[in-house]
């Protein structure tokens, strides 16, 4: 065998540069970069060095051959070619890896079992004995990768991948891979903060993963020096002397290095689950004398590295994945910027994200930035310097003539827009502030899209702010939008004088079916408000809706007024909201029915919060289908439908242009003599059937049923009163 091999790293992709420094620097020659991958010449000696000091690569292959394939015999007769029993014992076991495709090869798994029937084939003894597959822990791993015609046939030195140390067993919600944090480390400047005695914080430290990485840079600490098992293990090309040597001297380096004083490194996790996973990680890496991990919130995150050293912040924040995360994590960032400012003056930062735009946001300009790919995920890492000149916001300056002067962080500074955002809003506050006190209104629409490019409706619940973002047109340029919501977000909790963690962000899109009422979240915080004397159960969080249509709060109010001694039927009913109002203003007993179980429990639970239990029915089902079969008289009714419903619980499709003659037929047949039916929609377009003024008396009711806080949005809905002739 050649002393000297091609050598082929695999590495998360966008870290192809860095690995070709490294491995460079580890003693490969002719190194070349690919797509997530770097090559090049070495022998075993560096081929070894890699394995155990690659603090980027995933795997280290040693290229066996190249051969042209042009079907899947060539595959097979390539893979022969090779004199296997320089490798692997006919009583061993192998595991194969093919990729790529082409030359009538389409299917990875059929690859693989041609490269797999060749080894076996020119193992097999004589008695029969032939090499066996183990998926998990094979005696030698072969790859192969079919690339326009050309098949690269490697064993794998590394077994499993290199960035998995074994030092983390235990892991947070959305980890980063160990790898991808020592290559944003080497990029925020680490190593050189490290070799200047400097200090590391991670205000957001999950299990520790920077942490440790960071430690093993500084100790001197080969990133698998711990690794008991490798890929050429039990290879027969393995020299076992040559390997001891290297580990020997990888020891003795990171004994010197741990003996040294050890740096400042330090975490702050706000979630207490993760203290002791993080602390149990630090010990397996045997770097419990240099890293500690504290619980605390980012809001009172504050390094104190002994002697006022100077050092690196780094931090990987949350993505957000879920709807609404725009709120939280822009006051994530506008957070963390405040703190850097206020707590890390002269400190170097950077700040990994996958929403660069909300990296705007923290008050502090990045002097450079770098592109990342966190598996399939764009993201950029945010190399700042926190010092005064580089801060967006302002500085207040509170001290003494003489005295010594310390920055403090202003609140974000707003753009222009966000300051105009901020303005109406707390223009009307002051205008529909006052009305809503007057009538003891606690939930009210304070904002709806009053600013075209601000396409916002900004309800106020008590002390919470919910704001559904209306989906942006086509034609708009989507950093466009979301740089204007940061920018209303931003301004929120300023104009309104609210906690940040009280507004609750939605996207309201063009629905279909029941989306509107679909579940998008799971939080299950229900939120107790006041309206007319009743009192009601909302969620903000969970749904797009929250349980309290606030536009139809005006009928609400007439049902409780005219509810007395009556008997009140609720169609569509949702959370039941109208019946509560209804029992308040004295039914003789009231009927809602709705399809969704989920909502009539949610409305068992506002009758009950009222103390209303009796006499009030809840009925489950298809409205339409209800009422054909329905004997019960009603005096008061009132019926608000969804647009249109396709549930899977229902007969057929509701369409309410369509159907909503033979809903008001079918109810109006229900109704007492003497009986009011209330009847509503929010369908644009939606036009009453003429035909029904012939048969019952019709008046439109819809400027009555429109407060002050709807007034300028006059077609949130329409509504008519129905009697009988």
């Amino acid at each position: 065998m050649s002393d000297r091999y091609e050598l082929f790293l695999t590495c998360p992709k966008s870290l192809e540069g860095l690995l070709a420094e490294e491995a460079a620097q580890l003693g490969l020659q002719e190194v070349r970069e690919q797509v997530a991958a770097v090559r090049g010449q070495g022998d075993l000696e560096t081929a070894y060095r890699l394995c155990l000091w690659s603090r980027l690569a995933n795997r280290v292959l040693l290229v066996l051959g190249r051969f042209p394939v042009q079907n899947a015999e060539d595959l097979y007769q390539g893979v022969l070619a090779v004199d296997w029993h320089d490798h692997l014992m006919p009583s061993g076991s192998l595991a194969v890896e093919f990729s790529g495709h082409g030359s009538g090869i389409d299917n990875t798994h059929f690859g693989a079992l041609k490269v797999k029937d060749a080894v076996v084939d020119k193992l097999r003894s004589a008695d029969g004995v032939r090499p066996s597959v183990d998926k998990v822990n094979p005696d030698l791993r072969i790859h192969l990768r079919l690339d326009k015609g050309e098949a690269i046939l490697s064993i794998d030195l590394a077994g499993h991948s290199l960035h998995q140390r074994g030092y983390r067993l235990q892991q947070g919600a959305a980890p980063l891979k160990e790898n991808l944090a020592a290559a944003i480390l080497i990029r925020a400047g680490w190593p050189r903060i490290a070799a200047e005695g400097g200090a590391l914080a991670d205000p957001m430290c999950g299990v520790g993963t920077f942490l440790v990485e960071a430690a093993m840079m500084a100790a001197d600490m080969a990133p698998n020096l711990k690794r008991e098992r490798w890929g050429f293990s039990n290879w027969l090309g393995h020299v076992p002397a040559l390997w001891k040597k290297l580990h020997e001297e990888a020891q003795v380096r990171a004994e010197a290095g741990l003996a040294k004083p050890p740096l400042w490194i330090r975490g702050y996790e706000a979630d207490p689950r993760l203290i002791q996973p993080g602390r149990n990680n630090i010990e397996r890496a045997g770097l419990g004398d240099w890293v500690k991990i504290y619980q605390g919130e980012l809001a009172t995150f504050e390094p104190r590295p002994d002697q006022n050293q100077k050092g690196l912040v780094i931090s990987n924040p949350p993505y957000g994945e879920r709807l609404g995360d725009e709120a939280s994590l822009l006051y994530l960032y506008q957070n963390l910027g405040e703190r850097l400012r206020q707590a890390c003056m002269g400190w170097e930062a950077a700040v990994f994200t996958g929403a660069p735009e909300l990296g705007k946001r923290m008050g502090i300009r990045s002097h450079k930035q770098y592109a990342f790919w966190n598996g399939a995920l764009a993201c950029k890492l945010l190399l700042l310097k926190v010092l005064p000149e580089q801060f967006v916001t302002g500085e207040r300056r509170a001290a003494g003539e003489g005295d010594r002067v310390t920055p403090r962080a202003e609140p974000a500074r707003l753009s222009e827009g966000g300051q105009m955002f901020a303005n109406r809003l707390q223009k009307n506050l002051k205008q529909l502030g006052k009305w809503a006190r007057k009538e003891g209104i606690q939930c009210y629409r304070l904002y709806d899209a009053d600013m075209p490019e601000y396409a916002l409706a900004v309800d106020l619940y008590g002390d919470w702010v919910h704001v559904q973002e209306y989906a942006p047109p086509r034609s708009i340029d989507p950093e466009k939008a979301q740089a204007r919501l940061l920018d209303a977000l931003a301004a929120i909790p300023q104009a309104l004088d609210v906690d940040p963690a009280q507004v609750v962000v939605k996207r309201r899109e063009r629905q279909s079916g029941t989306r509107q009422y679909e579940r998008q979240g799971s939080e299950g915080r229900f939120t107790e408000v006041s309206e007319g004397g009743v009192k009601l159960l909302v969620n903000l969080t969970d749904y797009l809706d929250t349980g309290l249509f606030l536009d139809h709060r005006p009928i609400r109010l007439r049902i409780q007024r005219e509810a007395a001694g009556k008997r009140f039927l609720n169609l569509f009913c949702y959370t039941a909201t109208a019946s509560v109002h209804a029992a308040k203003g004295g039914a003789r007993s009231t009927t809602s029915v709705d399809l969704s179980k989920t909502y009539l429990d949610w409305a068992r639970r506002n009758l009950s919060l009222n103390g209303f239990s009796d006499k009030h029915r809840l009925q489950q089902g298809d409205v339409m289908a209800w009422l054909a079969e329905d004997r019960g008289e009603y005096d008061l009714i009132f019926i608000d439908p969804p647009t249109f419903s396709n549930s899977k619980r229902m007969e057929g499709v509701f369409d309410v242009q369509r159907d909503h003659v033979q809903l008001l037929d079918l109810a109006m047949a229900r109704l007492a003599p003497g009986g009011v039916l209330y009847f509503s929609n929010n369908f644009r377009k939606f036009q009453l059937d003429e035909g029904l003024e012939s048969r019952y008396a019709v008046t439109e009711i819809s400027a009555e049923t429109l407060d002050p806080d709807f007034a300028r949005n006059a077609k949130i809905h329409r509504a008519w009163r129905l009697t009988t002739r």
